[in-house]
């Protein structure tokens, strides 16, 4: 039988993970918005580093989304790595 190595996660903490993500997502996409209109009046460095950093953070919460919904829906990434060497083994052998 096989060994349950981690806990895994319940349903409810991975739609509360993802909740989160697209919160944060929607928080930083509105105040990326207010900077771009206030960069259209008048360009301030301050402003365009602050969007620069907003840019790049949004880009991060993506991936951690897409990286999140793949686990649900696939498993954790080291099973997934553990079964497929498993089974090119089985396909080795046959």
């Amino acid at each position: 039988m096989r060994e349950m190595r981690r806990t895994p996660r319940t349903f409810s903490l991975t739609m509360s993970t993802l909740t989160n993500i697209r919160t944060e997502i929607e928080r930083l996409t509105e105040r990326r918005a207010e900077l771009f209109h206030r960069l259209s009046e008048a360009h301030d460095p301050a402003l365009a580093a602050e969007h620069k950093e907003l840019d790049d953070r949004i880009a991060q919460l993506w991936e951690e989304q897409r990286v999140e919904r793949a686990r649900v829906r696939f498993g954790e990434r080291d099973e997934i790595i553990h079964r497929a060497r498993a089974e090119d083994r089985l396909d080795r052998a046959a």
